[in-house]
């Protein structure tokens, strides 16, 4: 069973495949961050550890709620 939740637009974000800007979405399927091109379809994943060290990196956070 594939999980798939809510998508997120990313402003100012280029496709690398067909160049439209204002195309790319993220969401997280089967615990895995994604980021699609609504335009062509063209997909990138990155495994859940470089996304929690990427995106985790530069910010100020207390604590991270994580739901069950």
């Amino acid at each position: 069973m594939t999980i798939r939740k809510k998508k997120r637009f990313i402003a100012g974000a280029t496709c690398p495949q067909c160049k439209a800007t204002d195309t790319m979405s993220l969401f997280i399927e089967n615990n895995v961050e994604k980021v699609e091109c609504v335009a062509c379809g063209h997909q990138m994943a990155q495994p859940e550890q470089q996304v929690v060290q990427s995106t985790r990196e530069k910010e100020l956070v207390i604590g991270v709620f994580k739901p069950e």
